[in-house]
């Protein structure tokens, strides 16, 4: 009988089947953490899905605005859906590639978690705010590597590995390419990227994952939400499926589960046995005209001025009332009660009072920000 060393090295030889992985793919014993510590059974980015979905931050995608916002419908998708059909999509690829689907997944799960209220309105909010009182450029993707090394774990972070930052860092949907090849990198080069989307906006556009897994999940996320939002649409009555084009239509289908398999079966068939992940000149084509039809007919009219505008005064009025409590020490305000008060001495030190409101209010729920902004009103 084998003794119980044995045992839990036979499990985790088990779990780290690294040898049936491409020779492109990221191996497990090829992770980088920030802190060293001791790996257990599972392997580092098995480790990391399970930190991940086990957050605080992980939890409040459940109310976050994906396109529509303040709607009736419970149907129309919300960031936690999104998120989950970018690992769906993701690790299809990633298994018929021969990738790392531990990594893919925790990249996935996570990459949308520096999401604020109201989608990317509120992005946009946020953004002017933090650029006014001199914080630097807010985007969500770097919220999302802030969130997990800085803010969960009442600020202690939680030591995610380097590889699944880099692909939530590098996941920006908003940029297609025909072609996405990864750029190694050290810790440290990733530490310099990062800090350097603050100050220069336009580096959050030329960012490039350092794994082919990040890759994947970059164009899977655009996959993702192309299709989906043309159903949210729909349902809404916001479009009529016959304002597509047809030559989209006939190329890519007519449904989300048609749109997602075209894509996918392409990538497969142009990406299989090479280091970078590619799509067929025409596929290509009909995804970049897929999303400007999206941004005219959905993007651009899915809020109204109206609404656009009562959001701004939302994220302002929390966003002044809050500084205002921290700068006269007022520990019965909700940003005291409710994040600084369970925040290490270390980031409360570290961290201007600006940054620590931003950090707040990135992480609200679209509820939470209403709630937060007609008890401070009232």
């Amino acid at each position: 009988m084998k003794g119980s060393n044995e045992m839990i090295d036979e499990v985790k030889k088990n779990m780290n089947k690294d040898s049936n992985l491409s020779i492109y793919a990221c191996k497990n014993n090829e992770a980088i953490r920030f802190e060293k510590e001791e790996e257990d059974i599972r392997p580092p980015f098995f480790r990391d899905i399970d930190r991940i979905i086990y957050s605080l931050s992980y939890t409040r995608y459940i109310d976050k605005t994906q396109v529509f916002s303040e709607t009736d419908n419970d149907h129309i998708s919300k960031r936690m859906t999104h998120v989950q059909m970018v690992s769906k999509i993701a690790r299809t690829i990633g298994r018929a590639l021969g990738l790392n689907e531990d990594l893919i997944e925790a990249s996935a799960l996570g990459h949308d978690i520096g999401h604020v209220p109201f989608g990317h309105v509120g992005e946009s909010i946020l953004n002017e705010i933090s650029l006014s009182v001199n914080e630097g450029f807010f985007n969500h993707n770097v919220q999302s590597v802030r969130e997990f090394m800085f803010l969960e774990n009442n600020g202690k972070g939680l030591n995610l590995t380097v590889q699944t930052l880099d692909a939530m860092l590098c996941h920006n949907g908003e940029l297609e390419l025909k072609e996405y090849e990864p750029i190694k990198k050290t810790k440290e080069e990733f530490l310099q990227e990062y800090e350097l989307c603050y100050k220069d906006n336009s580096n959050n556009g030329k960012l490039k994952p350092m794994t082919l897994e990040g890759c994947v999940v970059r164009i899977s996320d655009i996959i993702a939400y192309l299709g989906k939002d043309i159903e949210d649409a729909i349902r809404l009555n916001v479009l009529n499926i016959n304002e597509i084009p047809n030559n989209i239509k006939d190329l890519l289908g007519t449904s989300n589960k048609e749109i997602i398999n075209t894509f996918i079966l392409d990538i497969i068939n142009n990406s299989y046995g090479k280091n970078y992940i590619s799509m067929s000149d025409n596929i290509f084509k009909a995804l970049k005209e897929l999303k400007q039809f999206n941004y005219e007919h959905i993007y651009n009219v899915a809020s109204t001025l109206e609404q656009r505008n009562k959001w701004k005064t939302m994220f302002k009025t929390v966003f002044d009332y809050s500084l205002d409590a921290i700068k006269n020490n007022d520990n019965n305000a909700d940003i005291n009660v409710v994040f600084l008060n369970n925040m290490t001495q270390e980031y409360l030190n570290n961290t201007t009072d600006e940054r620590k409101v931003i950090d707040y209010i990135a992480g609200m729920t679209d509820d939470y920000l209403i709630s937060q902004y007609n008890k401070i009103i009232s």
